[in-house]
């Protein structure tokens, strides 16, 4: 049943929790509606550093005890039940061990390759999850900074917000429900320094939702614009911006 009043329904249009036919009837209303797409915005950025301030740090230690038993769990060779086998068999087995012996050899040596190759991939995802936990580190450090402040914007049909800390000399820029960039573009975010501007780095192109830690300190932007870029991004804007807004102060 859709809510009569539906400047109530901001809240919880911001934390996902409207049913089908209420979502469809607030976001026909919100097209049309300054004051609650405004809220709606400020709610999904301060939703947004609620839950990332609360990131749990895992213990320093994780990572090398992790790596350390990667080399001291073993899977059985391939071939070597064959091997026992043969080798219990005597005389009548000699000839059968003698390509038993050789399989053996070989499928040691491919379970060796496959080894490293699993420890390399091992390696790999432990380097992606500690890259992964210090960018949110990071992320949360801005947003729940005692200094934070907030502005916020529309763009691309979703809600924008830029949260700027001056004694870390950082920001981030938080959307929700962002529409997909066309095929083969992604979306850029700029610095604006004294009329220049200066790339702060990529969205991910596949999130509606996300918090991206710009890149470049915060220190002499006067504000911050979104561009439409081909995929990898542009040393310039190549586009007009979709979305511009003031550093707050």
């Amino acid at each position: 049943m859709i809510a009569t009043d539906l400047h109530a329904l901001t809240g919880a249009y911001a934390l996902h929790a409207l049913h089908d036919d209420e979502r469809a009837a607030f976001e026909h209303h919100l097209a049309s509606c300054d004051a609650c797409g405004q809220e709606v915005a400020e709610f999904t950025a301060t939703v947004g550093r609620l839950a990332l301030a609360s990131t749990v740090r895992t213990r320093p230690a994780m990572r090398e005890q992790v790596l350390e038993r990667i080399t001291m769990v073993r899977q059985v060779p391939p071939g070597a039940a064959v091997l026992e086998r043969v080798r219990r068999g005597g005389r009548g087995g000699r000839a059968l061990g003698r390509w038993a012996l050789a399989a053996c050899v070989a499928a040691a040596a491919a379970f060796g390759g496959t080894a490293v190759w699993q420890y390399e991939r091992a390696q790999g995802a432990v380097d992606r999850a500690a890259q992964a936990e210090r960018h949110a580190e990071d992320v949360a450090g801005v947003l729940a900074a005692p200094d934070a402040r907030s502005r916020s914007v529309k763009v691309a049909g979703g809600a924008g917000t830029l949260v700027v800390s001056a004694s870390r000399d950082r920001a981030v820029f938080a959307v929700s429900r962002m529409a997909p960039p066309p095929g083969g573009k992604v979306y850029q975010l700029w610095f604006a320094d004294g009329g220049k501007m200066r790339s702060a780095g990529l969205m991910d192109p596949g999130r509606s939702s996300q918090a991206v830690l710009m890149q470049g300190a915060v220190d002499g932007a006067s504000g911050i614009g979104v561009t439409v870029e081909p995929a990898g991004g542009s040393k310039q804007p190549t586009s007009a911006p979709i979305a511009l807004l003031s550093v707050p102060a």
